[in-house]
């Protein structure tokens, strides 16, 4: 009978879901031999990482002599070397880990597409169960007994389809979990090439520092002292050099900005080449969208300082004048000859100071920030300082704080336009371009600054 047959079908089908293993058996690409081995490797050599950072800090503690200055340098060589050992392990195990989960993923993407397809079968046919009409159901069934008997299976059948979208809904929800997860371990794959790049940039630089000081005869004290005055003054320059700042603020030694990124460091968390770099990018966007003033609270318009050419969206009326008015009264400044960014090509302009804030934000963030600095009374956004701490705390927010490639990446991508870097090429190269100048302002400023 047409009802009979749809009901053991649509039942049989229903029981084969239920037992179907969610995850099928995941092929793995590394034995548990393979694995363990690798896991005792990467043990022992974070063993020796230990002591060799321990060995690092007790030259560090030692008078500077050429024997004590080579001897730190071989410290440090092996603690980088052993750094990038213990980064190509983790690479290794990350690897392995990331196809595993691929395969996972794949298997919960393809249970959760078969159930989808089987679901909207059984539905269509129980669809189709509910056109017969009742006298057509009782027509088809043997005896009355049967058509009640019937009319309970269709009910358990339709609760047995509900909980097997419940199911649906967890596999799903398991899936979503797993690709997260492994985003993260690639993210952290990522991480790691880039940190061994820059390692073995600091090895390079540290060698050819022990090339030179091996050079020196032990008791040639003379060329030994030339060439510490030779670092301190490459040091002393590279302090004095100016680090440009947008906004229409003066530029400051790069010592003193230094200084202000490791404070903000202290803070926060974030990486001071990074916060660096991200307001000199700053400071090169501010050179291209040039500097404004605001003539009109009202339609937000304003006029270029440099050019005089007129602009009708120097500030977002709606969202910004009023806290602009806001600070400016705080701080005691004519609104209308306070320099903020002309607007770029589209959107508003209206940023302030080295930071390149907009009020709506600056206004979000200046409690913290004076609270950071220890400060009563009210945050500058156009004082290096406050900028500097302020653009700090923003990143830290935006998940630079533990530092990392990618999640400084992300962090300089939502500083720029508030969205991911997959959202455009334009977002994603302002983010390659700071990772380069952290890169650079490390290996060429700070690192030098601190002997490296």
């Amino acid at each position: 009978m047409k009802l009979r047959f749809f009901i053991n079908y649509a039942i049989i089908s229903l029981v084969l879901l239920m037992l179907m293993p969610f995850v099928s058996a995941l092929a793995q690409t590394l034995t548990s031999a393979e694995r363990a081995q690798l896991e005792a490797q990467l043990a022992q050599v974070q063993a020796e990482q230990a002591q060799a950072q321990k060995d690092l800090t007790a030259a560090q503690s030692k008078s500077s002599s050429l024997q004590n200055d080579i001897n730190l340098l071989n410290a440090k060589i092996k603690a980088e070397q052993l750094d990038i050992q213990v980064k190509n392990l983790l690479i290794k195990t990350l690897g392995d880990n990331i196809s595993n989960k691929q395969i996972e993923i794949d298997s919960l993407d393809n249970q959760i597409a078969q159930d989808k397809q089987d679901i909207a079968y059984i539905l269509t046919q129980m669809q189709q169960a509910d056109n017969i009409s009742i006298v057509e159901v009782a027509l088809s069934s043997g005896t009355i007994s049967e058509f009640w008997h019937d009319t309970v299976e269709l009910e358990s059948l339709g609760q047995g389809v509900y909980a097997l979208s419940q199911q649906l809904a967890v596999t799903e929800a398991s899936s979503t979990v797993e690709k997260a997860s492994l985003v993260e371990k690639q993210n952290s794959a990522i991480d790691a090439r880039y940190s061994i790049q820059q390692d073995q940039k600091t090895v390079q630089a540290n060698q050819a520092q022990q090339k030179q000081l091996l050079s020196i005869s032990k008791n040639n004290e003379k060329a030994y002292s030339a060439l510490v005055a030779e670092k301190k003054k490459e040091a002393d320059a590279i302090n004095a050099k100016l680090f440009a700042l947008a906004g229409g603020s003066n530029p400051i030694p790069f010592g003193q900005a230094y200084q202000y990124a490791l404070a903000a460091q202290q803070k926060t968390g974030v990486d001071p080449a990074f916060l660096l770099a991200i307001l000199t990018q700053e400071s090169n966007l501010g050179t291209n969208q040039g500097n404004c003033y605001l003539t009109n609270t009202n339609t937000g318009a304003g006029v270029s300082v440099k050019t005089g050419k007129i602009f009708s969206n120097v500030m977002n009326p709606k969202r910004d004048t009023a806290p602009f008015l806001t600070i400016t009264s705080d701080l005691n400044v004519d609104p209308f000859r306070t320099v903020v960014s002309c607007p770029q090509s589209v959107g508003w302009g209206g940023a302030m100071g080295p930071a390149q804030f907009i009020a709506s934000t600056w206004m979000l963030l200046t409690n913290r920030v004076a609270s950071a600095l220890g400060i009563s009374g009210i945050s500058n956004p156009w004082n290096p300082q406050d900028a500097f701490m302020a653009s700090a705390i923003y990143l830290s927010d935006l998940g630079a704080n533990n530092g990392g490639y990618t999640k400084e990446s992300n962090a300089a991508c939502r500083y720029y336009s508030g969205s991911p870097c997959s959202q455009s090429s334009l977002i994603a190269s302002y983010a390659n371009s700071v990772m380069s100048l952290a890169s650079t302002i490390q290996t060429t400023e700070i690192d030098k600054l601190q002997g490296i």
